[in-house]
């Protein structure tokens, strides 16, 4: 099958989802043998060669000051939308309510090919954040609701997920697909783990918690941070590492410093030794991002437990990849995170403050043993590979394959394209309104006006050159007709002498 994959994040911008689509565009292409194609917003510095699919990146707005370091796509992209049609997709999977899926539609609406949605995060948290609540909030919802509605076949990534999606108004029906880890299954080398931590203060003997991922609030960072400050209040001996950034991240540094519990670093990593330090100093420390794997599996190696309380992400890759290298989470009760976690089993459950995280921490911080134990069960029970969630995905592409052909899908197929432009019309606005600033209108859509001005010039040329081949064949025959007239008034004028 060619399978065309759409996203609104990719690299040079790693999240979570961009991870979810670089593994599908790798397990289908080179374990699986299909061809892939994926479209996502460009960026300036964005490398899009290298991979083992095509990437066609279509032109974006600068939005990175407003959405930390996102930029928005522009799903009218004329040229670009020709290049994936011509692909000639089979299946078409988008990983975003709003652009991607757009266009997404669109490409439907050319190939007649199946399009399918996956719910990964809830984009409501994100839209409230960017716009506040309100009138603007809503009319954005309902229209990425009705982009979802217009999907063949819409997945979750978790049940949690699914009624999020139900509580925003989506009434359709919704599979759970799980997605998988591109960690391998087992503990990396402890002399790899040496080297990677070798520049941090992390005393054998004494628990070391790790959070990893983007440094938002709303990933219940002031709660782990609130459970450090009671457990040093309570003279526990810990580490606790932050590793990643964001747009939270300097706020959350500010409040560690506030609380005295900080171990202050270079922006490299580095340590800095600094002499007269409380004794409430030196157990919380930030890295920074980090986007090599293979460090990110010696940290989770390292470590004693996972800190990941949060209720807004929807499925937790991160718990997974935790749970890859033998480490367990402290997850909230009831949280989609939490989904398949037994306390005290393959995990641990925690109401959502810091004041239930800090009593269970200092009820097993002296454990390491058991924190152990909790850690491998987690590795055998809940731990998925890339390849078995993509392999379920690729069944089911085949099954919507074979659906499309037998016209199951017809109906959705002849969608008002006016609706298409409306529904960006109030997207492109939203963003617009979002900035108070036309510029940002205009330079997303001034590439699509680059484009027709070529096409109006290149019709011009082609129109000069058939009027100048008009006016030499109009030429030829005036040189014709001359010659024929003063045939003819020697003609006349012979008979006339004759006469």
């Amino acid at each position: 099958m060619n399978i065309c994959l759409l996203n609104d994040s990719f690299p040079p911008v790693i999240d979570g989802v961009a991870n979810v689509v670089m593994n599908y565009g790798r397990v289908l292409t080179q374990e699986l043998g299909e061809n892939v194609v994926v479209g996502t917003p460009r960026y300036p510095e964005g490398k899009y060669d290298g991979y083992p699919y095509r990437v066609v990146a279509y032109p974006s707005f600068d939005t990175t000051d407003f959405v930390k370091g996102y930029r928005t796509g522009n799903p009218l992209s004329i040229r670009e939308i020709a290049q994936m049609a011509e692909f000639e997709p089979d299946i078409i999977h988008t990983h975003c309510p709003a652009a991607s899926t757009i266009m997404g539609r669109i490409l439907r609406k050319q190939t007649g090919s199946p399009l399918v949605f996956t719910y990964h995060t809830k984009f409501d948290v994100d839209i409230a954040r960017a716009v506040g609540e309100g009138f603007l909030k809503q009319e954005t919802i309902k229209t990425m609701i009705s982009n979802i509605e217009a999907c063949d076949d819409v997945w979750v990534v978790s049940e949690g997920a699914g009624e999020n999606l139900r509580s925003l108004g989506y009434e359709g029906e919704y599979r759970v697909m799980n997605n998988g880890v591109d960690f391998p299954k087992g503990r990396i080398p402890q002399d790899i783990v040496a080297e990677t931590t070798k520049d941090f203060d992390l005393p054998e003997g004494v628990p070391v918690f790790l959070f990893v991922g983007r440094m938002m609030k709303y990933k219940g960072l002031p709660i782990i941070v609130d459970a450090m400050r009671i457990l040093s209040e309570k003279k526990m001996d810990y580490r606790c590492v932050f590793v990643g950034g964001g747009a939270d991240a300097a706020e959350m540094q500010q409040l560690v410093k506030d609380y005295g519990i900080s171990l202050d670093v270079t922006e490299d990593g580095n340590i800095v030794h600094t002499e007269g330090k409380s004794e409430m100093t030196g157990k919380v420390i930030f890295t920074g991002p980090i986007h090599d794997r293979e460090k990110l599996r010696a940290w989770n190696t390292r470590a004693d437990l996972f800190l990941f309380p949060s209720v807004y992400d929807t499925n937790g890759i991160v718990v997974r990849e935790a749970a890859a290298c033998g480490l367990a989470s402290v997850l909230i009760k009831d949280s989609c995170a939490a989904e398949g976690i037994t306390h005290d089993r393959n995990g641990f459950l925690i109401e959502e403050n810091g004041e239930s995280m800090a009593e269970l921490l200092l009820e097993i911080g002296k454990d390491l043993a058991h924190m152990d134990e909790v850690g491998l069960r987690a590795m055998d029970e809940i731990y998925i590979s890339w390849e078995d969630a993509v392999k379920v995905a690729h069944d089911r592409y085949g099954e919507l394959h074979e659906m499309s052909g037998a016209g199951v899908f017809g109906h959705r197929k002849h969608q008002s394209l006016e609706y298409l432009i409306k529904s960006t019309g109030i997207i492109l606005d939203s963003t617009e309104m979002i900035f108070d600033a036309p510029r940002y209108f205009y330079e997303g859509m001034r590439e699509n006006f680059e484009e027709f001005e070529e096409s109006v010039e290149e019709r011009r040329i082609k129109f000069s050159d058939r009027l100048e081949k008009i006016k030499e064949e109009i030429a030829e025959d005036f040189e014709n007709i001359s010659d024929d007239i003063s045939e003819m008034r020697k003609k006349i004028s012979g008979q006339s002498e004759n006469e």
